[in-house]
């Protein structure tokens, strides 16, 4: 079979280039290794409960969101409903307990309230936030800056730093090691006034891309993986893909006149390419860093935690032994009795993921892929339950009445991660985001080959999936 366009891989990006590429008239194939498009952007079902695997907030939609083009482009608005999220965050920690609004005028006049001291700091920090465009031409004379490195120059008090850095695992593991730049855009457009969840989960955006897809003539297959990308004369022509799971392992050649990859950039490299095309590109992914992992444990609630006194959407808990930044990545690798974490109770907005007068909810927090690979099955699950045990015991103390609300717990490991996206270390945003991040690798790849999925230039969330999914088509589209 010929197409005009091949895609491997239904994450988010891969189904925005799918999406809008169909819409244009390109004949489109995606294929997905799993039994549901969505990569990151899913939900699973257990009992009478669906779990959102990878969506808290999503920021935006809003004046300057790309977003909102994208999803009028696309018809999206007539297909998924998006729920205003109520607060950006709830910060506790022994010494205080903030709530962040969303709009960044009512979050400086409480922080500056908070911290008189500091008010010259957290008017620059909002300065520079809020208007990212033209602070970051200043900032290229200087792009190897750091979060911390700002914060340390224009923040004095220390909770003050912790509190701003509430969310930090949305993008990243340490604010020594993140990318000033990167973080304005990405935080910047969380201050845009708004963030949103998808009523039903985010598996509701997913499967009406791939909706779109097929309404457009395109073709979504499942359970099926790419072993490789076909190659003549040195121009990619096409892919050979299997079944995933089955009894048939017999290899189906397929070709297109261009390739979309919604899977990792080191995984192109290393499984996809051949040997010859590889060189130049493994040279330039080799010198940078595959970002952190997640761990989620899954609530289901016999009632909603908002009838037993939780009043927030997101609560970022930070240990104690968290004193000030240079805490926070080694708190990352702390025991979870200590470790911080998110709470998320969905039961906060309209979510549609329980049934009446039940509710579902996660905590979530920065893990590693090497804490957890090499244990035997007994091992692994016995972990998994004193995981469980210890968020459970720290969020019933939270939130007393927590646990005998409880009906059903899970736990997903960066392990679990890696097997459901193959991303190497489970990694969730792609590459990190660290200061003087290289960019080469994206002009060595081979020709016709465009990268759509968190580890392209938009970087990793649901936002620079998008994105990154749409200029990849767009950039086909231009094409003569």
């Amino acid at each position: 079979m010929n197409y005009d366009v091949i895609i491997i891989g239904a994450g988010l990006g891969g189904l925005t280039a799918g999406a809008k590429l169909a819409k244009q008239g390109k004949k489109v194939l995606l294929i997905e290794q799993h039994n549901r498009p969505g990569g990151c952007a899913t939900t699973f079902k257990r009992k009478n409960f669906t779990f959102e695997v990878g969506l808290h907030e999503m920021d935006g939609p809003h004046a300057t969101d790309l977003k909102v083009r994208i999803f009028k482009d696309m018809g999206l608005n007539e297909k998924v409903t998006l729920l205003d999220v109520p607060e950006f965050y709830r910060f506790v920690n022994e010494r205080y307990d903030v709530v962040i609004p969303h709009d960044p005028e009512q979050a400086q006049e409480l922080l500056i309230a908070r911290f008189p001291g500091d008010e010259a700091g957290i008017k620059t920090y909002f300065h520079y936030l809020l208007n990212y465009r033209k602070v970051l031409p200043e900032l290229k004379l200087t792009p190897g800056k750091s979060v911390g490195e700002f914060l340390d120059q224009h923040i004095s008090n220390n909770d003050l730093k912790l509190i701003l850095l509430g969310n930090l695992g949305y993008f990243h593991d340490d604010p020594y090691s993140i990318s000033l730049q990167y973080y304005l855009i990405a935080q910047g457009s969380y201050y845009g006034g708004k963030a949103s969840f998808v009523k039903g989960g985010s598996q509701r955006l997913s499967d009406a891309l791939a909706e779109i897809i097929k309404e457009n003539g395109g073709t979504v297959k499942l359970q099926q993986r790419v072993s490789s990308i076909l190659f003549e004369n040195n121009l990619p022509i096409g892919v050979r893909y299997q079944k995933t799971k089955g009894e048939s392992d017999t290899a189906i050649d397929v070709f297109g006149k261009e390739i979309v990859v919604n899977a990792s950039v080191p995984d192109l490299a290393s499984k996809l390419l051949p040997a010859q095309q590889v060189g130049d590109l493994s040279s330039e992914i080799g010198k940078m860093k595959i970002g952190a992992s997640l761990l989620t444990v899954y609530f289901g609630f016999k009632k909603p935690l908002k009838d037993i006194g939780n009043k927030y959407y997101s609560t970022f808990i930070f240990d104690p032994s968290v004193k000030d930044q240079s805490d926070i990545v080694k708190n990352n690798h702390a025991g979870f009795s200590a470790r911080s974490f998110t709470l998320v109770d969905y039961s906060q907005v309209n979510a549609s993921l329980a049934p009446e007068g039940k509710s579902v909810g996660a905590v979530c927090c920065i893990d590693y892929l090497a804490d957890w690979e090499n244990l035997d099955r007994q091992s692994y699950l016995k972990k998994k339950n004193e995981v469980a045990e210890a968020i459970i015991n720290r969020c019933d103390k939270l939130i007393p009445g927590f646990r005998d609300a409880l009906e059903y717990v899970e736990v997903g490991t960066p392990l679990t991660v890696k097997r459901y996206t193959l991303n190497p270390e489970g990694a969730v945003y792609g590459f990190a985001q660290n200061p003087n991040k290289p960019t080469d690798y994206l002009t060595k790849l081979p020709v016709n080959i465009h990268i759509a999925s968190a580890w392209g230039k938009f970087g990793g969330g649901f936002s620079g999936a998008i994105f990154s999914g749409y200029m990849a088509a767009m950039d086909i589209l231009r094409k003569r």
